[in-house]
């Protein structure tokens, strides 16, 4: 029986350092992606004009883009809801843009379609500076405050290892819109601070599971406490990620466009954030030399104290 738990102790420890790996790989290939394309930054950070309308007639995206295409003279990005009868046109703020509503008649004469004004917004690109200065700011505030909360709760390699699985996350969720020039607005940067509560949920999770078991039994190696407390977390954790998975699944399907880029950046956040709570935030602490014992000694030294 020893033997055989010895055995399933070695590959979990195995599989578990393989996975590091194997996001460390990830992560740089997600950089790579970031460094060069860069995030596809939508309307609300660079500024442009959104023109909304609506047709009498139903029309499939791929038609109306066509459409559209012949006729604008820039590139631009269409959505679209209520049974293809209602769009939304998103054009970038530059000299041949084509503005506010003046393209709409024209644009209903060259197509025959029966075209309904909706409305029309300017964002200017100084509101898009405030928005990504805003935004960047609400990020780093938040990994302060994890970080600060972290030290304060976990033994320093623990907070490490949530920290690490933190910005994993977030970096490959960043990856995926830079490699696939999926449009990053508003709605996904809220996604990102959704996507660092949950992975730091998870991470906390086997984080204080690791210390639990730590505390109580100093006689089993690191590798089989670490073990341990991934096999008494992992199916709350599955539930817990299916359940939401099937949630954000379900918004991504009958949404429609408008919440497409949300529930891909939140669907593939909580995915590698499950991930990353047993390849990065329960391997981490081993790899920087906790020791199974670290808790008792700490309560020897107290005692030790005069």
């Amino acid at each position: 029986m020893n033997d055989f738990l010895l055995k399933q102790t070695e590959v979990l420890s195995k599989f578990r350092l393989a996975s590091f790996y194997f996001a460390a790989v990830f992560i740089l290939f997600s950089l790579l992606g970031l460094f060069y394309n860069g995030l596809n930054l939508g309307l609300d950070f660079t500024g442009g004009y959104l023109t909304e309308f609506s047709t009498q007639q139903s029309i499939t995206q791929n038609k109306m883009e066509a459409l559209l295409t012949s006729f604008l003279p820039d590139t631009f990005q269409l959505s679209s809801a209520e049974n293809g009868t209602h769009w939304s046109v998103q054009q970038i703020d530059n000299d041949i843009s084509l503005k506010g509503k003046t393209w709409l008649t024209e644009f209903s004469e060259i197509s025959g379609l029966t075209i309904m004004p909706q409305d029309a917004i300017y964002i200017g690109s100084q509101v898009g500076e405030e928005l990504i200065n805003q935004g960047g700011l609400a990020l780093l505030t938040s990994v302060i405050v994890i970080l600060l909360y972290l030290s304060f709760r976990f033994e320093w390699r623990l907070a490490a290892g949530s920290v690490i699985a933190l910005f994993h996350d977030v970096i490959i969720v960043l990856g995926i819109f830079a490699w696939f020039e999926l449009s990053f607005d508003l709605t996904i940067l809220a996604s990102l601070l959704a996507i660092i509560g949950y992975s730091l949920n998870d991470s906390i999770i086997v984080g204080d599971k690791i210390r639990e078991i730590m505390k109580r039994n100093k006689e089993n190696s690191i590798e089989t406490i670490i073990n341990l407390a991934i096999k008494s977390t992992i199916v709350r954790t599955l539930i817990t990620s299916g359940t939401t998975l099937a949630t954000i699944l379900a918004i991504w399907i009958f949404a429609g466009e408008s919440l497409a880029g949300f529930s891909i950046a939140l669907f593939s956040g909580i995915l590698v954030g499950t991930f990353s709570s047993i390849a990065i935030s329960a391997t981490v602490p081993q790899l920087l030399g906790l020791t199974a014992d670290y808790y008792h000694k700490k309560e020897e030294e107290v005692c030790q104290l005069p």
